[in-house]
């Protein structure tokens, strides 16, 4: 009740100058519905799962603090120790341990809030909500200082789609690395295309690159290329003269895509099995494991592929659409898959009708025409791509695109708006 208090009192204070702040409150109660909801479906549909694990090991390692506090600061700040011993009934047994490093990472960001909880789980959900609304809020806002006309569309696409709210809320690794994708293109934003210098936006940038890194470094793995593509096609925007123009964009942004090649490649340690040289190879192996029959009917299928890049580059297009709107209503296999696929459905519906609208070639003649959008969708496209060509089960593929959803939808609200300013007619999704 104070957090609402006190984001009712945010409103009020800028709502004069910002309009936008018209959604805040509505954003936030609805990702605490979104974490509450979240925990009832794994308490009493699943019956167990991650979030609980989580929830488990944080209070496990908080309650450590009174047993033996060596062996608490130890855990939190990551270190190697026999400490699973200095557990015992009081304090509980922890589920994730420092063997599983991404896991352990979101244990140890979870300890203060499951303390600030006093244990209880559902004070946990809303606390963490609490905490990682404000990566959402910042990615609104950037979307709104190119296209401060669209805030009910960009609000529906950064703040209040459901498969973010659901998945994107709680007490998840996808909560933190949605929050902080946000954080991420916010500070990149106004660092690189505004150029203005602010210690906060460093601090800011650089938290949010080691939190998407150490819980799940393949989007960074997206989001980094795109990022120097969108700088790049910045700087190529400020061209006055059309013909440097013409000669400028292919050089830099080919230098752009090498750079982001070469930046990836060096941080081989910190991407693991997502280094580049091994992320083919893996997505091999994933597509082959996920394909088997001990998934019970929730898996998909994009068909079989070699590590090549020419395997890979033929599945694009399917892993792209799996990426993007699966599953749909023909994939419905339980509830919870109901709910994903009913956005997912519509979702599809209104890329389509938009291809058809503006002749398919027109898409992307607008995609050109501000460097955010372009930015939007080459992330969201390649993020599409990648969990698309490595994920083949419903379960996992409904929580890992959501990163790329805000930035997808939003995309498609400013491509309608682009063809409505344009052509002086309406279209109604």
């Amino acid at each position: 009740m104070a957090a609402l208090l006190y984001a009712h009192y945010i409103k009020q204070k800028n709502i004069y100058d910002k309009p936008e702040y018209k959604y805040f409150v509505n954003g936030l109660i609805l990702r605490i519905v979104g974490a509450i909801s979240l925990g009832l479906v794994y308490f009493f549909y699943y019956g167990g799962g991650d979030t609980i694990n989580y929830h488990q090991s944080a209070n496990a390692y908080a309650k450590l603090i009174f047993v033996d506090t060596d062996a608490f600061f130890n855990g939190w700040f990551g270190g190697e120790t026999n400490q699973y011993f200095s557990f015992n009934e009081f304090t509980g047994y922890p589920v994730y341990r420092k063997t599983d490093h991404h896991s352990f990472f979101v244990v140890r960001l979870l300890i203060p809030i499951v303390s600030l909880g006093f244990y209880s789980y559902f004070a946990s959900a809303v606390l963490t909500a609490l905490v990682t609304y404000g990566g959402l809020w910042k990615l609104y806002q950037t979307f709104l200082q190119e296209f401060p006309q669209l805030k009910r569309e960009l609000a529906i696409a950064c703040l209040f789609l459901p498969s973010c709210v659901f998945w994107g809320s709680g007490l998840m690794k996808d909560s933190f690395t949605l929050s902080a994708v946000g954080w991420f293109t916010y500070s990149f934003y106004h660092l690189f295309i505004k150029k203005e210098r602010n210690l906060k936006l460093v601090l800011f940038l650089s938290i949010s690159s080691f939190i998407i890194l150490a819980i799940k470094p393949y989007i960074f793995f997206a989001i980094l290329p795109g990022s120097i593509l969108w700088l790049s096609n910045n700087f190529i925007k400020k061209i006055d003269n059309r013909i440097l123009r013409s000669l400028a964009a292919p050089v830099l942004l080919g230098g752009a895509g090498i750079i982001g090649f070469i930046a990836l490649d060096q941080m081989g340690d910190s991407l693991g099995a997502y280094k580049v040289d091994k992320v083919l190879d893996r997505a091999v192996v994933v597509q082959q494991d996920m394909k088997a029959d001990y998934y019970g009917g929730k898996s998909f299928d994009i068909g079989d592929f070699d590590g090549s890049t020419s395997g890979v580059v033929n599945k694009a297009p399917v892993a792209i659409f799996a990426g993007l709107f699966r599953p749909g209503l023909w994939d419905v296999r339980n509830a919870v898959m109901l709910v994903s696929s009913l956005e997912n459905t519509y979702l599809l519906l209104m890329t389509f009708f938009l291809l058809f609208k503006l002749k398919f070639f027109g898409f992307f003649k607008y995609i050109n025409k501000n460097p955010l959008l372009l930015f939007s969708i080459l992330f969201s496209l390649f993020f599409a791509f990648s969990v698309g060509l490595t994920v083949a089960n419903f379960g996992s593929l409904v929580r890992l695109r959501i990163p790329e959803l805000p930035f997808f939808v939003a995309s498609i609200f400013i491509i309608k708006h682009y063809y409505e300013e344009q052509s002086g007619k309406k279209l109604k999704f």
